[in-house]
């Protein structure tokens, strides 16, 4: 993926972090478990940890563009399925993992690794386009 699109993604999607602590190794097997475990989540239709995953600006845009709970605004989504993740790039307070069917963007906040966007998809020479996304 070109540097561009990347830091454009980066600059259109993730806001409001706090600094995140530990070596890269650390944040990447920590970005690593939180993709995971929301697309373990989303794998059994657990709607209510998949909204505890993520960051509170992406939960409450999600609420307030379908007008009804986190939970039920996600299981009328149809996010792609995810699957296993294939690797992630961390920058700072922000992730990218990339999984065999879907990009997600991670920020780190005090409570951890939260999920800023999810079913994102790369254009060339554009930021992703994201089903769920923080405004």
């Amino acid at each position: 993926m070109a540097g561009r699109a990347w830091s454009t993604a980066v600059a259109v999607v993730l806001a409001g972090t706090v600094g995140a602590c530990g070596t890269v190794s650390e944040r990447r097997d920590d970005v690593r478990a939180a993709a995971a475990a929301f697309e373990t989540a989303l794998g059994e239709s657990a709607y209510d940890r998949m909204c505890a995953a993520l960051a509170p600006g992406t939960r409450e845009e999600l609420e307030q563009s379908a007008g009804t709970p986190c939970a039920e605004a996600l299981s009328e989504e149809s996010l792609p399925a995810g699957g296993d993740v294939r690797g992630t790039d961390v920058y700072g307070n922000q992730a990218r993992a990339v999984l065999a069917g879907d990009t997600l963007f991670l920020s780190h906040f005090t409570t951890g690794w939260k999920v800023v966007a999810a079913g994102c998809r790369q254009r060339p020479h554009l930021p992703y386009r994201c089903q769920i996304k923080s405004g």
